[in-house]
């Protein structure tokens, strides 16, 4: 038991120094990517000019924490298109997971398989674990212009939904959207 506490000790202390170096500012644009949804479509960034992007990462699908967040995201689904926002999810599960994940809660939005981490990792969340690797839970906002407009390192997946969609009001979405 002491040795499986120092281990986590020890993972949790290289997990805080990956959060404090950031591998980009805002303002600058946001790293490229493009990966296949659940349903095997392929997504780019560059298919979201003119729109606020919501990219947020997450661990596994049908974890507790994952599901609580997409769902959240799935029940605000309305307020974000109003404000011409997308949401895309990103795991390194493969696209049958997600499409199983997507079906299972009804899911309206791409889930991107970052099966190899590549984009993971050019956003500076790929991480190992107990032994596996996935993406940390972090989240991106992406403006029209694909800038990073905020980074949000922590997320509490029972609110963030609430807390992304006011700071995309605070941040001037959908004062240009058409009805």
């Amino acid at each position: 038991m002491k040795r499986l506490l120092s281990t986590l000790t020890a993972l949790s202390t290289l997990s805080l120094a990956a959060f404090a170096s950031e591998p980009f500012t805002l303002g600058q644009p946001a790293p490229e990517f493009e990966l296949s949804d659940q349903n095997g479509a392929l997504h780019s960034l560059e298919d979201y000019r003119d729109q606020w992007v919501v990219l947020y990462f997450y661990p596994k699908d049908q974890t507790p924490g994952c599901t609580t967040e997409a769902c959240e995201f799935r029940d605000d689904i309305f307020a974000f298109q109003e404000i011409n926002t997308q949401i895309l999810g990103v795991s390194l599960d493969d696209a049958e997971s997600h499409q199983k994940f997507a079906e299972k809660h009804g899911l309206p939005f791409p889930l991107l398989a970052d099966i190899e981490g590549k984009a993971s990792e050019a956003y500076g969340v790929k991480t190992r674990m107990l032994g596996m690797t996935i993406a940390k839970r972090q989240t991106f906002l992406i403006d029209p212009d694909g800038n990073l407009a905020k980074h949000y390192k922590k997320v509490k997946p029972s609110t963030h939904s609430q807390q992304v969609l006011a700071d995309l009001r605070k941040l001037g979405a959908g004062a240009t959207a058409t009805p």
